[in-house]
């Protein structure tokens, strides 16, 4: 079983309106709410386009080096439900996700695939022929995933770190970080591999929590944000 599977499905099981990712960017003051069936939406879109495009099989590397955001989201869930190996580096990789504004810094990598990080989902302009464009190219794939072969727990899934690992050291960072089961986390912790992707993101999903994550935080907005938000636990960057 993925880590996508594993993590994302009891949670769409038990509540698929609930909210699981609001993401804040306080400098540009945009706030965007997905829900978990939204998220699985995207993460199913991801994982057909990998594998419908890029015949990806299960154990291809897939670099992402997005910073967090509910896109960044859709991609991690996406790769791992295909049973993709998530890397940092692109030489190599079959896919390297990365920044519009920094489609360079794939290099390397069979398909250079740019993130636009839009607070709405708009896609990147102007793109070399060579770069595709992953909002557009993702929306027309369907909204489920049926994987071709069951994943096993000891697939390659985070830098080396199998799906069992993986998911064993996620639960535990949930317990070491105070996040208990249903936590609303307030998170300004990036998602870097492997660390912030697994105390960030990982270990909150684990405890079926939901995230508050907030880009370029302001310091003045914080208290109303615990108050509005109603959040529970703070993962601070």
């Amino acid at each position: 079983m993925s880590v996508t599977q594993a993590l994302l499905g009891p949670m769409v099981a038990a509540g698929p309106p609930r909210p699981l990712i609001t993401h804040y960017d306080d400098a540009t003051g945009a706030r965007v709410e997905l829900s978990r069936a939204t998220v699985a939406n995207w993460a199913a879109k991801t994982a057909n386009w990998l594998v419908d495009e890029f015949d990806l099989e299960p154990g291809a590397p897939v670099s992402v080096a997005l910073p967090a955001h509910w896109q960044t989201l859709g991609v991690l869930l996406g790769s791992w439900w295909c049973g993709a190996h998530v890397v940092d580096a692109p030489k190599g990789a079959e896919v390297a996700f990365v920044p519009g504004s920094a489609v360079e810094s794939g290099a390397g990598a069979h398909v250079v695939a740019a993130v636009g990080l839009d607070a709405m989902g708009g896609p990147v302009r102007g793109l070399p022929a060579e770069v595709v464009d992953y909002v557009s190219d993702v929306r027309v794939h369907g909204d489920d995933f049926a994987p071709r072969t069951s994943i096993p727990g000891s697939a390659p899934a985070l830098l080396g770190a199998t799906v069992d690992e993986v998911l064993g050291t996620a639960a535990a960072r949930a317990t070491e970080l105070g996040i208990g089961s249903g936590a609303r986390v307030l998170s300004t912790m990036d998602w870097t591999l492997p660390g912030g992707v697994l105390d960030g993101l990982l270990a909150v999903l684990s405890a079926q929590g939901s995230l508050v994550q907030v880009s370029n935080p302001d310091p003045a907005k914080a208290e109303r944000r615990r108050s509005d938000e109603k959040t529970t636990v703070e993962l601070d960057g």
